[in-house]
């Protein structure tokens, strides 16, 4: 169905032109007045007043005969534009090329690569100048293969850029070093949606600033490295700027400083400044600076080798954490120390050698050994050093070729390269010196040498080897039998008595048969088991102390054999068996007679002994009596009478002297006779004993000589019986000497002694009597007229050691005698029993110095008369 279109009225066509004329293009606004008075204005006034329908047909008309002019005009000012517009693109487009072509010479004028990624194309666009190639590839397949003309580094660092810039855009700008040694630029950026890759060559400056990049991003990377190493340093490292400030510090560096961050570490510093003060003087002086730093954290104590260097800026330092190593330096100081001191102990003289060959440690021995100063020592010498100077000094073993042996010496290999044997070597010297050298290589690669000298030793093992065949030619003529049983119980030697004895088979001992053996074939001559049981336990016994085993043994075939076995240090036994049978039979003999003689000398002391204490009574009765004789008690005596009363009391009383010298003796001889012990002073006792033989030194024409200190003083003893010792040795000497003669009596005091020595000018006494002076009942005129019974001397020799003193008797024939008593200053309460046979050389003269009467004793005193 169509419907119709309502046509439009004369108004709405004016309104429509004026409205198309009002919408018309600015380029047609300049003819716009020129219009409205030639068209708008007649149609206007010519509708007006007409009616509308009719109107509206011309109106139509109107309108399409304008919109053609219209049309029209518009189509020529288009025209007329489009020419204008065409002209300015043509001038533009010429320019483009223009500016094309001179971006193209500029292109074409660097040695450069272009590679363009358009979105639409698969395919990179690749732009390159054969004829400028450079350091840049020359064929384009190879430009995106960075791995085949980059160094691996710079190829992978292009590939990550190249990758972000085609998928996030991201440009960049590197400088990369390619594989012949040069440097190209490489520039990615986006451009209109596109990504552009410009590679280029660097020269000139451009190469020196990318060879500066790369050294400067090489150095960073050390740098970089350098600074996590340190910090990585279990070593204290610090780095001080020109003001000595703090510059840097690695973290051991901080925990050595107890210090959190560089600040504290600044403000408190590594360490104090008086422990760096000596430091830092050295360094300004030296320009380095060494030590030891001791730091206290907690209740610990850390040492710190020290170093610091002057640097361009500043200074470098560090400090080195050696507690461990100090300590373990100061336990190796202590062993070496200790390991000195064992080796200076040792008879062997050692040697030690470092790496270098120099010695370090000698012992004693060794410097005993060789003539080497300490001062030469001390500063260690070489090993070739040192075996120059000893054979300098002629302390070494010739040598057909010195330098080669010293060489080897030294380097432990011989001419052919060949390692020396560490097997000991004998040095024999020139002066016949043999010497024992091992050399031994140490772990550190020094070497330790040994020396032992061996020149004693083959002495020894010479004598001993001689001393062997001595022995076995001594035991091979040996009477005795000789047997050695080793520890395990076999025999180990004999002599061919041993096999004589015992009527044994020489072959059958040569085959080391066990003691049980040995003693199954002694049984045949001897069957008793009860020695053969001793026997077998000294030489099988496990007992510590082994003792000695002596037995006789009566044979069947009627001989003696004295068994004697005793332990030998090395564990083995030796067993003597001695041929005793004429010696039983002698033995016998004299045992029978020396019973004889014993009971005949017993019955002679005991006859002496009795006869005289029962004499002692009338003796002393007629002692008495003369004495009241002789004080004309009973009436006046007549000269004669008088003379006769006074032999008889001299001689009795000389008498009585003897039986109480006798009696003392005895009673020494019984153990019964008890010193009264008190302080005696010395010279009172000598002058007492010198007075009461006054009248005979007066008679005899004999001077009497003191020879004693005043301040002499006292010593503890008996003092009857020193007085009488006194008397004795005085009344010996005045029996000896001969008128106008003179008797010396000194004292002394010396090592805690008392010493009283008498020395007469008489005729001394010849050597054979002299061994007899002191034995009992022995008396020698010895040329002169004095002769008494022999117990003057003996008594002496008694009771000086009844005080636990000795007496000392020096004498030469025809200068005199001397006689010492020794008395210690202090003599023990004891008494004493027979002291043996004593022998007094003159009689005694009646003196006031009576014994006390003692016991009858049945004591034993042997006698020769």
């Amino acid at each position: 169905m169509r419907i119709a279109k309502p046509r439009p009225s004369a108004s709405g066509v004016a309104a429509s032109c004026a409205a198309l004329l009002a919408s018309a293009t600015p380029a047609f606004a300049q003819d716009g007045p020129e219009l409205r008075r030639t068209i708008v204005e007649p149609v206007r006034d010519m509708f007006a007043g007409r009616a509308q329908d009719e109107m509206l047909t011309l109106a139509l008309f109107l309108g399409t005969l304008l919109f053609a002019v219209m049309a029209a005009i518009a189509l020529v000012r288009a025209k007329r534009a489009l020419a204008k517009e065409r002209a300015a693109h043509e001038e533009a487009l010429g320019e483009t090329k223009a500016r094309a072509d001179r971006a193209d010479a500029l292109l074409e004028a660097e040695s450069q690569v272009l590679v363009v990624w358009d979105s639409t194309k698969s395919e990179p666009e690749i732009r390159l100048t054969p004829d400028r190639i450079g350091n840049l590839p020359a064929i384009r397949s190879e430009v995106l293969a960075f791995g085949k003309w980059l160094i691996p580094q710079a190829a992978a660092e292009a590939e990550r850029l190249v990758g972000q810039l085609r998928t996030r855009g991201e440009g960049f700008n590197v400088m990369a070093r390619t594989r012949v040694g040069g440097h190209v630029e490489i520039d990615g950026r986006t451009v209109g949606g596109r990504a552009v890759l410009r590679v280029r060559d660097l020269a000139g400056e451009r190469a020196q600033l990318a060879e500066f990049h790369d050294r400067h991003k090489s150095l960073d990377r050390e740098v970089k490295a350098l600074r996590e190493a340190i910090e990585a340093l279990p070593v204290a490292v610090w780095m001080r700027g020109r003001d000595q400030h703090l510059r840097f510090a690695n973290r051991a560096c901080l925990a050595a400083a107890g210090a959190s961050d560089m600040r504290a570490l600044a403000t408190g510093g590594v360490f104090s400044e008086a422990q760096m003060s000596e430091l830092g003087a050295a360094r300004r002086e030296r320009g380095t600076g060494n030590g030891r730093i001791a730091v206290k954290k907690g209740n610990e104590r850390r040492i710190y080798a020290v170093h610091e260097t002057n640097a361009e800026e500043g200074s470098v330092g560090y400090a080195l954490d050696v507690t461990e190593l100090e300590t373990a330096r100061q336990e190796r100081e202590r062993q070496q120390r200790a390991l000195a001191a064992t080796l200076d102990k040792v008879a062997t003289a050692v040697a030690v050698f470092d790496a270098d060959k120099r010695v370090v440690i000698h012992n004693k021995a060794f410097h005993e050994l060789w003539p080497v100063d300490e001062d030469f020592l001390a500063e260690r010498p070489s090993l070739g050093e040192l075996l120059d100077h000893l054979r300098a000094n002629r302390r070494l073993p010739e040598q057909a070729n010195y330098r080669e042996w010293q060489r080897a010496m030294v380097s432990g290999r011989d001419a052919k390269g060949e390692e020396i044997s560490a097997k000991p070597v004998l040095w024999h010297l020139p002066d016949g010196q043999v010497l024992r050298v091992a050399r031994s290589a140490n772990a550190d690669g020094g070497v330790t040498f040994l020396f032992e000298d061996l020149t004693r030793t083959l002495d020894l093992e010479a004598r001993f080897v001689a001393l062997t065949h001595v022995q076995r030619e001594t035991l091979e003529s040996l009477a005795e039998a000789i047997a050695v049983f080793g520890s395990d119980g076999r025999l180990k030697l004999t002599n061919p008595a041993f096999a004589r004895m015992w009527r044994l088979d020489p072959k059958a001992l040569e085959d080391e048969p066990h003691i049980e053996t040995v003693i199954s074939w002694a049984r045949v001559l001897y069957p008793s088991d009860e020695e053969w049981q001793e026997l077998r336990a000294a030489v099988t016994g496990l007992a510590d102390q082994r003792q000695p085993v002596t037995r006789r043994l009566e044979r069947a075939d009627g001989s003696v054999v004295d068994l004697r076995a005793a332990p030998l240090p090395d564990g083995a036994t030796l067993a003597v068996f001695t041929d005793m049978t004429d010696t039983a039979r002698v033995e016998r003999v004299l045992r029978d007679h020396n019973e004889a003689l014993i009971a005949a000398s017993r019955i002679k002391n005991e006859f002496v002994h009795k006869v005289s204490y029962e004499l002692r009574a009338p003796l002393t009765n007629i002692i008495g009596f003369t004495q009241l004789m002789s004080d004309d008690t009973a009436g006046p005596l007549n000269p004669r009478q008088r003379e006769y009363a006074d032999y008889i009391l001299s001689s009795s009383s000389a008498l009585l002297a003897i039986i109480n010298d006798i009696l003392d003796l005895a009673t020494i001889d019984a153990g019964v006779l008890e010193l009264e012990l008190g302080d005696v002073d010395a010279r009172v006792a000598a002058e007492a004993a010198a007075a009461g033989l006054a009248d005979r030194l007066k008679e005899a024409g004999i001077r009497l000589d003191f020879d004693m200190p005043a301040d002499i003083g006292t010593f503890r003893a008996d003092e009857k019986r020193v007085r009488q010792v006194l008397f004795n040795l005085l009344s010996n000497a005045i029996g000896f000497s001969e008128p106008g003669q003179a008797v010396r009596l000194s004292c002394r005091r010396q090592d805690g002694e008392i010493v009283f020595t008498m020395t007469d000018e008489g005729r001394g006494i010849p050597e054979e009597v002299r061994r007899l002076v002191f034995e009992r009942f022995e008396s020698h005129a010895l040329g002169t007229g004095h002769r008494g019974v022999g117990l003057g001397l003996s008594l002496v020799k008694s009771l000086v050691e009844l005080h636990g003193g000795r007496v000392e008797l020096r004498s030469e024939e025809g200068r005199g005698t001397t006689v010492s008593c020794h008395f210690p200053l202090r003599a023990p309460h004891r008494a004493v029993g027979s002291t043996g046979s004593v022998t007094q050389l003159e009689p005694r003269r009646a003196a006031a110095l009576p014994p006390a009467e003692p016991a009858p004793s049945d004591s034993r005193t042997a006698s020769t008369e």
